[in-house]
């Protein structure tokens, strides 16, 4: 699946929707600023979260972290683990925030 854009993504809360989003960012780094909605869930903590994600499997499922490179891995993961319609968020938290 493509990745996603900022500017898609804002736009997509902005009409209302409620995308599923993970953080794989340090639980510390995400209580400094977050995606409102996006669930904490660290790089390293995924392979003891799959159990817990099991319902997302065939769902969007957008993860992000501070630039992109922790989500890029957990993207590549979560697709080796079933999950079909990953995607990562382009430029991560930072872009997001610059809106």
């Amino acid at each position: 699946m493509a990745d996603i854009t900022p500017t898609e993504l804002l736009q997509r809360q902005q009409a209302g929707e409620t995308p599923t989003i993970i953080d794989v960012r340090e639980t510390w780094e995400h209580e400094e600023g977050r995606i409102p909605g996006a669930h904490n869930i660290p790089l390293n903590s995924l392979p003891d979260k799959l159990d817990d994600l099991d319902e997302w499997k065939n769902q969007e499922v957008i993860v992000h972290c501070k630039s992109g490179g922790r989500s890029a891995s957990a993207k590549a993961y979560l697709t080796q683990q079933g999950f079909t319609n990953v995607r990562n968020l382009v430029g991560g938290f930072q872009s997001y925030q610059q809106g």
